[in-house]
């Protein structure tokens, strides 16, 4: 056996269930001893590439154990159901892939983890690469091992091949719910007697729906499989990129799917832009183009914007038309203080292949909308809207100058600012390009980051950014001749507990020193009052929506259900970004508690999360999904936030029921079609990032 120890830990949630609902799993979708992933009642898009991995465990000890000898002479058949299943390898028109074998260990419960008795698993795989499903239908896909089988069954969409809009722009909120967006309204928009004097701009839109966010071996998600499961239409497991998770020790050979812009790019010659306020190796960005099951690995993350994935032959890529977010760290070379793949210099590497670099907003108004363009404007993630707008001292003495000099980054875009340029350049290359269309996504990413750390002013603060940049980029749209030609879609890759409860007399709460007297500042039902956000301040934004005043007298009681232990005040953080939870010098690293620095004149808020949490997480609830254009009657509903993939694939057209015309002759039912599949040679070390948002 290759010996190849996978450690999985609870809080990674990478590999999956003994028994259906259990917390800690052998490996996700995989209940039994035989593995075939894409598993079970997954569903495909006609033509879409994608991977097959097998797996045969055999536990040593543990719960499961056997003797230890996976069966390496497993079988593996496919065929339509109803129809004759013939070998895999036959069916796809493919070589048999050759027997690979490994080991790794999981922990099957926490008195596990505590004994430190961890379950060996040894394993027998195949991995049959690059191939497709062409024949809309039911496929039924038999694993034989050990006188056992496991049988997944797998849908092949029926859609219509019609393309109906020339370009998509996907608007997410990372983080996003319909709570937030419904605190964000009542902080900027004025209320006359009840009613509304303005709306949101998302609030406008013909086709609301809702998209279920659970990941497919757990029910809270993370924003690496959420985004996997929007862009793929293949749900995953938390911190995957495109990926299906495998048992192996590499974390770049798991079954790979074809992702949106992949498809979009070789079907269509579509052009591809790609906008985040995070760092844009950050999971919601990185999805559209990497394919590993660590979301961490952030040097290849951004080595796939331009190349694909390394030393692979995928699918066709020659590079995004636009790349615009923070994260220098991953673009400097190591003399700066960068950690790059290959410890190279990827601003030179990016225009080396021919992109126009910017690196602040007066570069970024003046650049051309003709070319290829990275623009990286910060270390780690870009200031938030509301210290650009409002608190602006907190932009200085931040030593993130996306050039590594050690500079503040002052001059930094917003979110509205590089949304309106990407369109500009998108739409110059792909009228040139023979009028192909565009796919923009645009990311909110700090809607998450701040409901992350309870810093509820920051996150709608973004969201209400976002609202505005819809706007803007919908006026821009029409402007353009585009708008009509564009399907716009609005949503979230999964949400947070959280809610507004009441309001909070702060001039109360600050005047006394007893915490039960200070939970009397707190106004319910008739006692929460009206909004002050909006009537009692003089900040004015020309015709955007944004509160006039951030810090009135009463403000909203708001937060989240799952928490660290934090002290409470519900006001603005005027001296940047919040910090609810820390270390106290003599515990554990990972032993946190209420930052004495935080939100002093407020009480304190028992946690409800281990206290190994230093903010916040992710939550079950569904997110909404408001579109408008040519296929807007799509996206009403409810449903699973694999269809979001469905619905956009079918808007464009990529449906593809016959192999492309380089197919091999012999290609069969399947209609599959396979490469050369190199593996992964060279993997460096990588940065391991600002703290983890997920």
């Amino acid at each position: 056996m290759v010996k190849s120890q996978f450690l999985v830990s609870a809080a990674a949630a990478a590999l999956a269930t003994i028994a259906s609902g259990q917390t800690f799993q052998r490996l996700g979708t995989c209940p039994t001893l035989g593995c075939i992933l894409p598993p079970d009642q997954q569903d495909f898009l006609a033509g879409q590439y994608f991977d097959i991995r097998l797996e045969v465990h055999a536990p040593v000890n543990g719960s499961e154990a056997t003797d230890g000898q996976p069966d390496e002479s497993f079988t593996f058949s496919i065929g339509k159901v109803g129809g004759e299943a013939q070998p895999a390898a036959e069916f796809f028109g493919v070589a048999e892939p050759e027997l690979e074998t490994w080991d790794f260990s999981w922990y099957e419960d926490l008195f596990a983890v505590d004994a430190e008795t961890p379950s060996i698993v040894n394993v027998a795989a195949k991995a049959y690469r690059r191939i497709a499903l062409y024949e809309p239908g039911e496929y039924e896909a038999t694993l034989s091992y050990n006188g056992s089988t496991t049988t997944a069954y797998w849908l092949v969409r029926d859609l219509s091949q019609e393309r109906r809009a020339k370009n998509v722009m996907l608007f997410i909120g990372d983080g996003m719910t319909q709570n937030m967006i419904t605190a964000a309204r009542l902080i900027a928009h004025k209320q006359i007697n009840g009613r509304y004097q303005s709306l949101m701009a998302m609030d406008q839109f013909p086709s609301l729906g809702h998209q279920m966010t659970h990941s497919i071996d757990s029910f809270i998600t993370d924003s690496a499989n959420s985004a996997t499961a929007l862009y793929t239409g293949h749900k995953s497991t938390v911190n995957a990129l495109g990926v299906y998770a495998d048992s192996s020790e590499d974390s770049f050979d798991d079954p790979k799917v074809e992702t949106i812009a992949e498809l979009f790019h070789r079907i269509h010659g579509g052009h591809i832009g790609i906008v985040s306020t995070a760092y844009i190796a950050d999971a919601t960005p990185a999805a559209l183009t990497s394919h590993t099951r660590d979301r961490g690995e952030y040097g290849a993350v951004v080595d796939s914007f331009l190349h694909g994935i390394v030393n692979y032959t995928w699918t066709e890529w020659s590079g995004v038309d636009v790349l615009f977010g923070g994260g220098a760290e991953q673009f400097c070379p190591p003399r700066l203080g960068g950690e790059t793949y290959m410890d190279l210099n990827y601003y030179n590497v990016f225009t080396d292949a021919g992109y126009q670099l910017v690196q602040n907003n007066t570069q970024l108004q003046a650049a051309s909308d003709s070319d290829r363009t990275l623009g990286i404007f910060s270390i780690s993630n870009m200031a938030k809207w509301l210290d650009r707008n409002v608190y602006t001292d907190n932009i200085h003495g931040n030593e993130d100058s996306p050039d590594c000099s050690g500079e503040d980054a002052d001059d930094q875009p917003g979110l509205k600012d590089m949304t309106l340029k990407a369109i500009d350049i998108l739409q110059n290359r792909a009228t040139a390009d023979d009028d192909a269309g565009w796919f923009l996504m645009s990311e909110a990413a700090s809607i998450d980051k701040q409901m992350h750390t309870l810093d509820y002013d920051r996150a709608l603060g973004e969201l209400l950014e976002l609202d505005d940049t819809i706007k803007a980029a919908m006026a821009h749209l029409e402007e353009i001749g585009e708008l009509e030609n564009t399907q716009i879609i609005v949503t979230a890759d999964h949400g947070h507990g959280f809610d507004v409860f009441g309001s909070a007399d702060t001039k109360y709460l600050n005047a006394h020193k007893n915490p039960r007297v200070k939970r009397n500042a707190i106004g319910t039902y008739q006692e929460s009052g009206l909004s002050q956000y909006i009537n009692t301040g003089d900040l004015t934004y020309g015709d955007s929506n944004f509160p006039s005043n951030w810090d009135p007298r009463y403000t909203l009681a708001q937060g989240v259900g799952a928490n660290p232990d934090h002290r409470e005040n519900y006001q603005v953080h005027k001296d940047g970004p919040r910090l609810p939870a820390t270390n106290i010098s003599g515990f554990d690293e990972d032993d946190f508690f209420v930052n004495p620095e935080d939100a002093k004149s407020g009480f304190i808020v028992n946690g409800t999360l281990p206290t190994s949490a230093d903010q916040g997480v992710h939550s079950l609830t569904d997110v909404p999904v408001f579109a408008q254009g040519p296929c807007q009657e799509l996206f009403a509903g409810v449903y699973n936030s694999i269809d979001v993939f469905y619905h956009m694939a079918e808007c464009l057209g990529l449906s593809r029921t016959s192999p492309p015309d380089s197919a091999p002759d012999n290609c069969n039912k399947g209609y599959g079609k396979q490469y050369g599949y190199h593996h992964y040679t060279e993997k460096k070390p990588m940065y391991s990032g600002p703290p983890e948002k997920q």
